[in-house]
């Protein structure tokens, strides 16, 4: 329905309408009268809609209570007063996004769904769970979700705690918010980001970590997290959004009828009582500007290891309401610091300061700041940084800024703005979005949706000097600036955690240790109390009949005629065209493949045969909207030794430059001049900190990989190419560089030249017909032949190695998995119904819940991989334990038939979940080059339909010999992995 200004519908009055065009569609703010909530309506003809409240939330302290916060109140309410409401809708719901997000300033609540009845549903829990939350009745929801003592090794896997004169009583601490804040702040780029914000911002809320720091998580109070609730989810202080196709006069009514005029009631009797008492009613903390500030050479020291060494500058560059300031800073930033070639980011790393160069724009802040980053310190860097970057910026500023590069990144921005692919649902990112203002100021609630306007002006400003007096305002005369250097120690942080704990024990009596082992029983009795179901049935739930037909998907297939194999697309593409060229790898061998992932990494960064590497970055940034090289193995699901590995281009542009889109990559496939080995190096150099920064923030993925590695061809190529066996690879290389760099530069050409041919090659293209067509006479086909192509490729048989690998991290992350197809298992759609009960029931439960674990699930692939992981995890033998004990679960499966049918549900809603068409394109080239026909995938769906309990509980024989295969694998602390007695072959994995 179309809303007037001063309309009045529901509770609320309409305050602005204006069309939005960038979402092809209309934006209205609402106040609800009442309560004083604001409301932003984005209008347009999306299905997947989606409902979010936020909060103003600036932090106080260190103590993250509001990251404890968002997730407590989800741990049930008045209204649906079960364990774990968010856990039910995730394995309930048709939601297409549920999450909650904790920001510096900010908490999020935002679901989506393409179904108008569960989005109201998913509405009415979460609006509940911030109104009206448990945690005001269980105590026990706060020490599970923040933190609490327990008895070191006082509770086994079943919650029985042990006597505590048995021996000498030991304290430990756990909760879920504890655990993960100490993985999150295990990451040197986090401290760094965390200590220049409170550097730039030493007297307002964004001194603090929002999320919480292990050293003060123990300082919060049950009595201050309850006050912090009340005095910030208020109405008046909340932020809702409505996007989509929507049925908006419902779903307002629905807001006032059962939320915002009852709960402005109970806040204003609230208020009453408070003033009746001699008290004030409670006001959000304050968020104010920081006045101007200079702290240079700040220094944090970090138990880390010492390539970890970093520094950073940050420059606070304005107020949020000048947007257009703040776009054109983000395109600066990328232009002069975007890639190797840039000229800020080649200065810094032709200096010789750092192994890699990074800037980025941190925004949604009342203040927003611009950072330039150095990682792996180089000697005597922290000393020349500042100099050599503000002497790189002076020559900028004093003209020699390409206009072209600017322009470039200008285009790319656009690009990026209109393909509107932010991996998730579209309102989610937009209701953040739009929070980047209106969460400051009310009348910005469109501002930062908005970017046609700012983009017009910015392209007339290039040849008006304003990018260059934007140089010099946000860095070389700001007077608001910070630098910052994180210095690596030899320091065990887990000492400081028992040095803490053993002064609290030295201030205990034996009463006390007693009250601290009947706290841990009692909060583990609750966590293994099933809900009631009374209160299961206050639930909302959908059936399998309103799942609906399938979706339908747009056809492709092997256009006829075509000098190279064409797999076309009919997705709709909105004026972007996607071209992608799959070349098999089958002609390499086996010890080459990790120089395959070397070609990857340095196409498109080094000159080619008539442009230098910095011409072609601009042009590729100007004319096209994405460029990257990467490999991909493609399984049958029948065979495990049949698999396709491809090197993958991939590239989009707007219809208008599908030329370039043709003729750039082609450029570079076939003249990349490989001669350039000081950039190589950097490159190489880039990859190496990046990869020992995901072993340690990211270490379930790189788990995952490894394991599979003990049981799968597939696993084996995929660590050459990129896990454990590529990063030794790569520290050899580097270790050596000088040797063998004429020798990688040989082999990276033999390389191409053998590889980018259009014997085997397969393109895949999505645009419209013109698009095509052009595209094809452009250069579809290289026009390269080899001739007959060897197959080189001897994949060795997998080992299984259970290996830990030591990464400096205070948690860990422990994965356990096999082949189901050695036990002649065959794969229907019933295993992701599976997953799904084991990922959120018994794993929520066990490995999180229980655990403190921030995060563990089950996966199972059609091409043969099960396999359990868990994510910053305070434990690892009673994690193996736990994942052997899933078969046990499954094989006792019983749920009620409300419990199987949502289970169902959103199984299949997660099958159908919309995609953007890029995302669509690369699951259909992924299906086609393994084999697998649209038939199969409606075939898995209707297996998932049509799935009971009895199909489910088949299960746990295949899950309980993947168990008993006894392949498993851990990256993590040093502690934790030494201290296991699973049988792990323990590497130091940076140190070998």
């Amino acid at each position: 329905m179309d809303l007037a200004k001063d309309q009045k519908l529901h509770g609320f009055t309409v305050r602005t309408c204006e069309p939005l065009p960038e979402l092809d569609g209309n934006a209205y703010t609402l106040v609800h009268e009442k309560s004083g909530a604001k409301l932003l309506y984005l209008k347009n003809e999306d299905a997947n809609k989606s409902f979010s409240i936020a909060f103003k939330t600036p932090p106080a302290d260190d103590t993250g209570v509001f990251h404890i916060l968002e997730h407590s109140v989800l741990c049930g309410s008045e209204k649906f007063p079960v364990k774990e409401p968010f856990v039910n809708l995730l394995k309930s719901s048709m939601q297409t996004f549920l999450n909650a997000m904790t920001f510096p300033d900010k908490t999020l609540y935002p679901v989506a769904s393409t179904n108008d009845q569960d989005l109201l549903n998913l509405a009415d829990v979460y609006l509940d769970a911030v109104l009206h939350p448990m945690i005001y009745r269980k105590r026990a929801i706060f020490e599970q979700e923040g933190w609490h003592y327990e008895l070191a090794g006082s509770a086994d896997r079943n919650g029985e705690a042990t006597d505590p004169a048995d021996g000498a009583p030991e304290l430990a601490l756990n909760g879920v918010v504890y655990n993960e804040m100490k993985g999150a702040l295990s990451d040197p780029n986090s401290v760094l980001y965390d200590e220049l914000q409170a550097a730039l911002f030493p007297d307002t809320a964004y001194r603090f970590e929002s999320g919480g720091t292990p050293r003060a998580i123990p300082d919060l109070t049950y009595e201050q997290f309850l006050d912090e609730h009340a005095r910030h989810y208020r109405l008046n202080n909340s932020y809702l959004t409505l996007y989509g196709n929507l049925d908006l006069e419902t779903m307002l009514a629905f807001l006032d009828e059962r939320y915002l005029s009852p709960v402005a009631d109970e806040e204003a009797a609230r208020d009453e009582a408070r003033l009746s008492a001699g008290d004030a009613p409670l006001e959000p903390h304050e968020l104010r500007e920081q006045m101007p500030v200079e702290a240079l050479g700040v220094r944090r020291t970090m138990a880390t290891a010492p390539e970890n060494a970093c520094m950073g500058l940050g420059y606070v560059i304005g107020n949020v309401r000048d947007r257009t300031r703040m776009v054109a800073v983000d395109i600066l930033i990328d232009a002069i610091a975007g890639s190797n070639e840039a000229p800020l980011k080649r200065a810094l790393l032709d200096a010789g300061l750092a192994d890699d160069v990074q800037a980025f724009f941190a925004d949604s802040l009342l203040q927003p700041f611009a950072v330039i980053q150095l990682k792996g310190l180089a000697d005597g860097a922290p000393a020349r940084f500042r100099a050599v970057a503000e002497s790189a910026l002076q020559s900028l500023a004093d003209g020699n800024l390409d206009r072209n590069l600017v322009e470039a990144s200008l285009s790319r921005a656009e690009f990026v703005m209109r393909e509107r692919d932010f991996g998730m649902a579209d309102g989610v990112a937009l209701s953040m979005a739009a929070l980047a203002g209106w969460l400051y100021d009310d009348e910005l609630a469109t501002s930062y949706l908005r970017y046609e306007d700012d983009f017009a002006f910015l392209r007339t400003a290039l040849d008006e000097g304003y990018f260059e007096q934007l140089i010099r305002d946000v860095f070389l005369a700001n007077n608001h600036r910070a630098e910052v250097e994180i210095v690596p120690v030899d320091e065990d942080e887990d000492a400081c955690e028992a040095e803490r704990l053993a002064n609290v024990a030295a201030r205990m009596e034996p009463e006390d240790f007693a009250r601290v082992a009947d706290e841990e029983a009692e909060l583990r009795r609750l966590q293994e109390e099933p809900d009631s179901p009374e209160a299961l049935a206050t639930l909302p739930r959908l059936s399998v009949s309103d799942i609906g037909a399938a979706p339908d998907e747009p056809a492709y297939g092997l256009e006829e005629g075509t000098p190279v194999p064409c797999l076309r697309h009919r997705a709709a593409a909105h004026g972007i065209a996607y071209a992608y060229r799959y070349f098999d790898l089958k002609g390499v061998r086996f010890e080459d493949l990790p120089y395959v992932t070397v070609l990857s990494m340095v196409l498109g960064k080094l000159d080619t045969a008539t442009r230098t590497a910095s011409q072609l970055d601009t042009l590729t940034n100007g004319k096209l909207g994405n460029l990257s090289f990467f490999s991909e193995i493609y399984e049958d699901e029948h065979d495990p030794r049949a698999i396709r590995p491809m090197f993958v281009v991939s590239a989009s542009s707007l219809s208008e430059n599908v030329e370039h889109l043709a003729a750039l990559p082609r450029e570079i496939l076939l003249t990349t001049d490989f001669s350039d080995t000081g950039k190589i190096k950097d490159v190489l150099q880039q990859r190496r900190i990046a990869m020992e920064q995901g072993f340690a923030s990211a270490g379930h993925a790189s788990a995952m990989a490894r394991l599979a590695s003990y049981y799968l061809p597939a696993g084996v190529v995929r660590e050459q190419l990129g896990g454990v066996e590529f990063y030794r690879f790569l520290k050899d290389l580097l270790a050596s560089y000088d040797e063998r760099a004429h020798d990688l530069s040989h082999r990276l050409n033999d390389l191409a030249t053998r590889l980018f041919v259009d014997d085997g090659c397969l393109v895949s293209f999505t645009g419209d017909e013109d698009d095509y067509r052009r595209f094809q006479d452009c250069g579809g086909a290289l026009g390269r032949s080899n001739g007959a192509r060897d197959e080189r490729l001897r994949v060795p048989d997998p080992v299984v190695r259970n290996e830990a690998f030591i990464v400096p991290t205070d948690v860990c992350y422990a994965a356990l998995g096999f082949d189901r197809r050695s036990f002649g298992a065959s794969y229907t759609g019933a295993w992701q119904v599976a997953a799904k009960a084991l990922s959120f029931d018994y794993l929520w439960n066990e490995v999180r819940v229980k655990g403190g674990a921030y995060g563990a699930g089950f996966q199972a692939a059609r091409t043969g991989n099960l396999r359990f992981y868990s994510y910053r995890d305070p434990h690892l033998d009673e994690t193996l334990e736990r994942f052997a004990g899933a078969s046990a679960w499954l094989a006792a499966f019983e749920p009620t038939d409300d419990e199987m049918e949502g289970y169902v549900v959103s199984t299949v809603a997660g099958f159908d979940t919309p995609l953007k068409t890029r995302q669509l394109v690369r699951r259909q080239d992924g299906d086609w080059i393994a084999g697998r026909t649209p038939q199969a995938r409606r075939e898995t769906r209707d297996q998932m339909i049509s799935t009971d309990a009895r199909a489910v509980r088949k299960l746990a024989e295949t899950v309980a010999h993947s168990a008993e295969a006894g392949a498993f694998c851990a990256f993590g602390s040093k502690d934790l992995l030494e201290g296991s007695s699973a049988g792990f072959q323990v590497i130091d994995l940076l140190n070998e």
